[in-house]
């Protein structure tokens, strides 16, 4: 369980170097379904984070942990884009070189902002090739692997979420959170429940990424076999022990939706908020307004809006439901 005090150190650390994103009360025609069953969603906007995801919060941690030895050989991570582009700008904001792996399937547009940040980026056709080709370049050049969602620094990150909604949403009843790997909801559920255990903790996967709800079931990290989702951003193909840990801990539910479900509520967010999200980051409204809805009736909840890294001409494809 990670400890508030080790929260609030990490937030000083990151204070003047990420954004403590806003949190917007969502009051729209789109939203009225919402608010007949009493609910009051306030949604976290961490799409307006440095390199567009939260993840920026967790690549910055790990890069500000790096000793001199290990900044003057790099950093290296494996990702679908968003982790690789906070990586590549976590590492130049410490001065050091970033080279990393993406998938073949990745936008352009992320590996154009990888790029933009000086990273050297490297090419994989699929998930579980890249984590090898990842590791195998951290053993020949001596950098530094920032995973994209386990260990503490990556938990500690994205807590300070946790601790931002705690003092922007009054009365905080329950909070929604995507799942990929498990880096996000394991930080903000630990932080959540350090200072009010009496917050509900609902995870959301596709149903095509489905590894922490075998895992829970299992009772231990368990990999999936493909990954098949218009959520590249949630398709982890594995959970990992420190963060499948914290998950066990404090996170009160698991539900999972579709893709349709993600066109939805992408199309939604962009009508009644006008901001044009990827489906991860659509992912927590979706649940919201689909498996969760009668759960959190009456409440105030917290919606994590985690990304928006996404071309124009690939949102409104997948927005129309142009895309399989």
């Amino acid at each position: 369980m990670l400890k508030q005090k080790d929260l609030e150190k990490a937030a000083e650390m990151l204070r003047g170097k990420i954004i403590e994103t806003p949190v917007h009360y969502w009051d729209s025609p789109e939203s009225q379904d919402l608010k007949t069953l009493g609910i009051s969603p306030f949604m976290k906007l961490e799409l307006f984070q440095h390199t567009g995801t939260f993840k920026a919060r967790g690549a910055l941690l790990n890069a500000l942990a790096l000793s001199a030895d290990e900044r003057s050989r790099g950093v290296t991570a494996v990702s679908a884009g968003n982790h690789a582009i906070a990586t590549a700008w976590a590492a130049h904001q410490v001065g050091t070189s970033a080279k990393v792996v993406m998938l073949s399937s990745a936008s352009k547009i992320r590996v154009e902002k990888c790029e933009a940040y000086g990273a050297e980026v490297i090419m994989c056709d699929d998930i579980h090739g890249a984590f090898d080709l990842v590791r195998q370049i951290e053993q020949d050049e001596g950098r530094t692997f920032i995973h994209p969602f386990e260990g503490g620094n990556v938990a500690l990150g994205t807590g300070t979420i946790g601790l931002e909604m705690m003092a922007q949403i009054p009365n905080l009843d329950s909070v929604i959170i995507p799942i990929g790997g498990g880096g996000l909801i394991s930080g903000i559920s630990a932080a959540i429940k350090a200072m009010n255990p009496k917050i509900k903790v609902y995870g959301v996967e596709p149903e095509g990424a489905q590894s922490m709800t075998i895992s829970l079931a299992k009772g231990e990290p368990s990999a999936i076999d493909s990954v098949k989702t218009i959520a590249d951003s949630l398709g982890a193909p594995h959970a990992a022990p420190y963060s499948f840990s914290l998950v066990q801990q404090c996170v009160d539910d698991v539900v999972i939706i579709s893709d349709d479900q993600m066109k939805d509520a992408m199309r939604k967010i962009f009508t009644g908020l006008k901001l044009a999200v990827e489906p991860a980051g659509a992912a927590a409204t979706a649940a919201l307004m689909g498996p969760l809805k009668e759960k959190v009736a009456n409440q105030n909840v917290g919606v994590i809006v985690c990304g928006a890294n996404i071309a124009v001409s690939d949102f409104c494809k997948i927005a129309h439901n142009d895309m399989a």
